[in-house]
């Protein structure tokens, strides 16, 4: 099968300089949600006609495997399908579909394909308020045509059944209605839908395929039909959640923009975004207002509420939060305590260590059983360059220490309260520091390699 996907639409309605079709729907673009419907299918090519916005579409969807076609000008849709022409593979059939369609199923394009054999099959949808879309119009129980609403008559503005746009048909047939079609209408554009008609005047069999929810071929054309649609798709993903297990607190106030895999036994409070792809072992609980973006984490751990996770690895029975900050580069091993406005970033924390209060630990390497005491930093940055802090396991450090890297920290040693650490802590001992305020004449800020 040929998929050609129509994104060359201006979104007038959206009221922004971002191309329709770039903007987010869980945390991508609208495009990139069709673009992975239709490489699901296997197509032997995925055809994407792009316009409005120009190469600014092709860059932020990026390397994605599709073929790229510009229409210039924008004639209408049928117009748009006739520059992909050159694209097609004569001897397979043409999906047809659309930018800012982005909920649409895979099994329900399964069973439109399958409908089709050697005629042209529609999906439509039956919705209460019609109003902006093409009628499906019959004749004697069959598809006779389509008519727009602008050019549609009080009587086939009443009919509920409405054409979604997306449509498979044989190549070859496809390609000989597109080069007849006419521009005879109240917009002057090349319809697509034209070629119903074209197939019914040739006898070719025109099926009608029903969706199998309406929210699934809502397109988007404005800032609140977006937001709509978010929360269909977040409903969506909380109801499967739901089914597989997963206690939330309030299913209307989750936000997956990704992947969440859940273990048995989750349980996510309100207000949670997760980004990316995150794993939840079995029986992790989130409080309320965390935000988890590329995250995995262990079983058995709890995090409470107002954290923010990025990019990290946490082993399993850790307690973490309220209000900590998880930076990128993160492992933290079993069993870790990271407490209330404790910020970790680029650092490695064994099994049994806590940094409970107030803390700073970048850049370092931290082992078993480790206390960090409250207001501790590891002072990485120089101004110009990052430095490592390495402390080992079984350490003691007191409140208010500052490890002024690159520094290491012996086994079992233990830091003073207040203790500003400048050189390396003997294993076993009790290193404290007490100076008074002294200024260095002539000490030069670092600079960067080369500068």
């Amino acid at each position: 099968m040929n998929v050609v996907i129509l994104a060359a639409g201006h979104g007038k309605r959206m009221h922004s300089d971002t191309p329709k079709v770039l903007h987010g729907l869980a945390g991508r673009p609208l495009l990139a949600h069709v673009i992975e419907t239709a490489k699901s299918l296997s197509p032997s090519a995925v055809v994407v006609v792009y316009g409005h916005g120009g190469e600014a579409v092709r860059e932020a969807i990026g390397a994605s495997g599709v073929d790229w076609v510009k229409q210039e000008p924008q004639l209408g849709t049928g117009h748009a399908v006739q520059q992909a022409v050159p694209a097609l593979k004569t001897n397979a059939h043409t999906l047809v579909l659309y930018g800012d369609v982005p909920l649409i199923r895979k099994e329900t394009l399964e069973r439109l394909a399958a409908a089709a054999g050697q005629g042209l099959a529609l999906l439509t949808v039956e919705l209460d308020d019609p109003k902006g879309y093409g009628r499906i119009v019959r004749s004697r129980g069959r598809i006779a045509r389509i008519v727009e609403e602008r050019d549609a008559s009080d009587k086939e503005r009443a009919i509920r059944e409405v054409n979604t746009g997306i449509m498979v048909a044989p190549t070859a047939k496809l390609k000989s209605w597109l080069a007849r079609l006419r521009n005879d209408n109240a917009q002057k554009e090349y319809y697509l839908t034209d070629i119903v008609k074209l197939a019914v005047d040739e006898d070719v069999p025109v099926s009608g395929v029903a969706a199998g929810s309406a929210w699934e071929v809502l397109g988007v054309n404005s800032r609140a039909q977006l937001a709509e649609l978010e929360r269909m798709h977040q409903r969506n993903v909380a109801g499967a959640l739901l089914e597989r297990g997963v206690t939330l607190a309030d299913p209307a106030r989750i936000d997956v923009r990704g992947t969440l895999e859940c273990g048995r036994d989750v349980a996510i409070d309100v207000n949670c975004v997760f980004e990316g792809r995150v794993e939840l072992g079995d029986r992790v609980s989130v409080g309320a207002n965390c935000v988890l973006r590329n995250v995995k984490v262990g079983a058995g751990t709890r995090i409470e509420p107002f954290c923010h996770f990025d990019e990290a690895e946490i082993g399993s029975n850790c307690r973490l939060g309220p209000y900590a900050r998880i930076r990128p580069g993160t492992v933290l091993a079993g069993d870790v305590h990271v407490g209330n406005f404790v910020e970790v970033k680029a650092s490695r924390v064994g099994a049994g260590s806590k940094a409970n209060h107030l803390a700073y630990i970048g850049d370092s390497e931290i082992g078993r059983n480790v206390n960090v005491g409250a207001g501790t930093i590891t002072c990485n940055y120089d101004g110009a360059n990052k430095h490592r802090t390495v402390i080992e396991d079984d350490v003691f450090i007191g409140s208010d220490t500052q490890l002024v890297a690159p520094v290491r920290v012996g086994r079992g040693a233990t830091l003073g309260a207040g203790t500003t650490l400048t050189k390396d802590a003997p294993a076993g001992e009790l290193t404290i520091s007490r100076v008074r305020q002294s200024t260095i004449p002539g000490w030069k800020r670092p600079t960067k390699p080369g500068k």
